[in-house]
């Protein structure tokens, strides 16, 4: 048996791993001894748990003697939680069961690389359909011999290995196949934002040692001979070929050269090898490179199954990009998990969104907030149309409490669960499928299972955990964010209450220091945003001769709003302090955004202070 212990904000938390008997009873009773009688609570993770004894059980009244209603044992497996109902003792202490019976299940595919789970669904859910666009339908075993065929014709042009190949293009069941492809072969994949531009692209891929670039649909490749030529050129000679997976290509076409070819490749590859590197999102500057291993996504993609109460029967409409950490363990790799089957929309307008969750009942969609305030605002969206869905998980950039109670207000039958993460480590945090209100307006939820947070002195987030990246591929030591001790500086400052919630407060960087009072830019947007006519904000600092720095408040109106700015003051007055309220207002039509779709902060801030010059 192995406990292992956490706090946060004064909860303790123990997760138990294997078999709690007469014999390992014993250690539950030390470590639990170990736990101050003044911590806020005690709860006992039981996710892992496969067995709990008589003497088990004991050693669970005696804690609940001690810690009365301050002991919470949850996660309880199916089996587990028979004992307890038999015993009688689920009536006598607090406990609540597993979210999803696909917890027991999938436990094994997060110690599996990506080559050996694929090998596993093919041979064990064959006829599963898994994958779905409006050209055709893959089943497990048709992914398998695509990606066996796809993996072969790279090995033509030299893949192997540890060879760095970027697959850049947008969503679709074909740029999965080609992903799988790659692991076959042991190479990492280099996932690039398909909304560059060619010399973008280069520059990216440059950065990543990248030799082979496999593309498919990107809207910025209105001429794809154009495109790969300057791309080549950037390149400067170190691109040694390109391979196509547009949607006109159909793999299953190719099924043919199965038989030739499905006996190659037949090493092992480790879960823990470099799998995947994807890129931060460079809002201060050139991105950098993340690199993860199967293990990492895997792990992080369990919890996020669990927390989302994913299965076999749901639908997920897949908008995220896969270049994305949120795409990858919130959105493709759950339904890997659990066979849960994913369509894709021909592209991201609204109202094929909407039609397509309409049409295929979809159960679950996750998002970007701006998308999902989009959708809202679509002349074609309806509740009801969107009556299926039952779970959003939004993370990828801030939501305001106002944003969030209109959410729950037009779709009051959806579970939204906030969440935080990043690029290095996702998902950190996330709001329980059941939270109250509270919690879910005005916090990111809390640590996901074997996630260590703490706040440092100056208020930042440092995280620890099984999911943290490998480190960033070829930047030196010293703008590396992982510290001396393990502990992975975020950025982002913030509070954690004493349940363990975390509230996200904004940037370490974006603190906008104001004659040497601190103005906190989340502060003032959520101030602004609870007027209701404005559809988006930031607040950004801009230079000052007298102050040193001044807050600057950039607005998106809702449509036919109009814009008072001493109306906006004197409503402000009322809600935060003199000084916080900004000395500027800037009303843009559009934001600038990242090929990730978060608002690029850096030319936002640009041009507000070009604009703060000109008045």
């Amino acid at each position: 048996m192995l406990i292992e212990k956490t706090e946060h904000g004064g909860i303790v938390r123990l997760a138990v791993s294997g078999r709690i008997d007469a014999e390992s009873a014993t250690e539950l009773r030390h470590a639990v001894s170990l736990v101050d009688d003044n911590a806020e609570g005690l709860t006992i993770d039981l996710g892992d748990t496969t067995y709990i004894s008589s003497a088990g059980l004991r050693e669970l009244l005696i804690c609940k003697r001690r810690f009365t209603d301050r002991l919470l044992i949850e996660n309880v497996r199916e089996n587990v939680y028979e004992i307890f109902e038999i015993t009688g003792f689920n009536q006598i202490l607090s406990v609540s069961p597993s979210r999803s019976a696909a917890q027991d299940a999938p436990l094994s595919l997060a110690r599996m690389s990506f080559k050996a789970i694929l090998a596993l669904k093919a041979e064990q859910t064959p006829d599963t359909v898994i994958l779905s666009d409006s050209r055709r339908d893959y089943t497990w075993l048709d992914v398998e011999r695509c990606a066996q065929i796809i993996a072969a014709e790279l090995s033509e042009l030299g893949v192997k290995r540890g060879t760095h190949v970027a697959l850049c293009g947008m969503n679709s069941a074909n740029w999965v196949l080609t992903f799988l492809a790659v692991q076959k072969l042991g190479a990492i994949a280099v996932l690039a934002n398909f909304n560059f531009k060619a010399g973008e692209t280069a520059r990216i891929l440059r950065a990543a040692d990248v030799t082979h670039f496999c593309y498919g649909e990107m809207p910025e490749m209105k001429d794809e001979g154009a495109y790969l030529s300057e791309l080549s050129s950037e390149m400067g000679g170190t691109l040694e070929h390109v391979y196509s997976f547009r949607n006109s290509i159909s793999f299953k076409d190719r099924l043919d050269r199965y038989d030739a070819v499905k006996d190659e490749f037949a090493f092992s590859v480790e879960a823990d090898d470099p799998a995947v590197m994807i890129f931060t999102s460079g809002s201060s500057g050139m991105p950098k490179g993340v690199l993860l291993s199967s293990y990492n996504l895997m792990n992080a993609s369990e919890v996020c199954c669990h927390e989302q109460r994913l299965d076999g029967q749901d639908r997920m409409c897949l908008i995220a990009p896969m270049f994305h950490i949120f795409g990858l363990v919130v959105n493709l790799l759950p339904c890997v998990i659990v066979d849960a089957q994913l369509f894709f929309p021909d592209d991201l307008r609204t109202s094929t969104v909407i039609k397509l969750i309409s049409a295929k009942k979809i159960t679950v969609f996750h998002s970007v907030p701006t998308m999902l305030i989009a959708m809202m605002n679509n002349k074609d969206f309806t509740p009801e149309k969107l009556s299926s869905v039952r779970c959003t998980i939004f993370a990828g950039s801030p939501v305001s409490p106002a944003q969030i109670m209109a959410f729950r207000k037009t779709l009051p039958n959806v579970h939204f669960l906030p969440a935080y993460g990043l690029s290095e480590m996702a998902p950190v945090t996330m709001a329980a499928y059941d939270d109250d209100e509270d919690r879910i307006v005005n916090t990111v939820g809390r640590p996901v299972k074997n996630i260590t947070l703490k706040i440092d002195a100056n208020g930042e987030i440092l995280v620890q955990g099984y999911n943290l990246m490998l480190g960033y591929y070829k930047v030196k030591i010293e703008d590396q964010a992982i510290d001396g001790e393990g502990w992975l500086h975020t950025g982002d400052t913030g509070t954690v209450d004493a349940a363990g919630y975390l509230k996200i407060s904004g940037r370490i960087k974006d603190i906008i220091i104001r004659g040497g009072e601190n103005i906190i830019p989340a502060e003032v947007e959520a101030a602004i945003t609870s007027l209701g006519y404005v559809a988006d904000v930031k607040v950004t600092g801009v230079p000052s001769d007298f102050f040193g720095e001044e807050a600057a408040a950039c607005l998106r109106l809702k449509d036919g709003a109009k814009f008072d700015e001493e109306s906006m003051r004197r409503e402000l007055s009322g809600k935060i302090a003199r000084y916080k309220v900004p000395s500027y207002f800037i009303v843009f039509d559009e934001f600038p955004v990242l090929g990730s779709g978060k608002i690029d902060t850096v030319k936002l801030k640009k041009e507000a202070i070009e604009r703060v010059k000109h008045r």
